[in-house]
């Protein structure tokens, strides 16, 4: 696998669209902040770390709305990839949706969404779009 965070992205954007409750994801230290950041924004509805022999699992509940039975995710959109990556500075750090959805980047403070980099004033490379 060349591409860890397109995978951990196309696991819970399939499991969105067959109406999956929980996914399971093989486990990282970054798809750990990933979805430590997508529970925070209230994008899932929980997650839990489970401990194997090998790397571990992500397990991650997916949220979704009682009446209309669609997700809290619309899109997951993977933006820096392996073949090309995607750097900016802080003063260009690109709004998702108006400022409506996160953009989550990885910077040398941490995993953080776009707003939180913007008032550390850190700039990163941009991991990917959630709306």
């Amino acid at each position: 696998m060349t591409d860890p965070i397109a995978d951990f992205l196309t696991r819970v954007r399939n499991a969105i669209m067959a109406n999956h409750k929980v996914v399971e994801i093989p486990a990282s230290n970054l798809k750990k902040e990933i979805t430590k950041l997508l529970y925070d924004k209230g994008y899932v509805l929980n997650y839990k770390f489970v401990e194997d022999d090998k790397q571990g699992i992500i397990k991650i509940a997916l949220k979704y709305d009682p009446k209309s039975k669609t997700s809290a995710i619309k899109t997951l959109k993977r933006v820096s990839t392996p073949g090309l990556r995607k750097y900016t500075g802080y003063k260009t750090i690109p709004r998702v949706l108006n400022g409506l959805g996160i953009a989550i980047l990885s910077t040398s403070k941490g995993v953080m969404t776009d707003k939180e980099a913007r008032k550390e004033q850190v700039g990163g490379e941009v991991l990917c779009f959630v709306y």
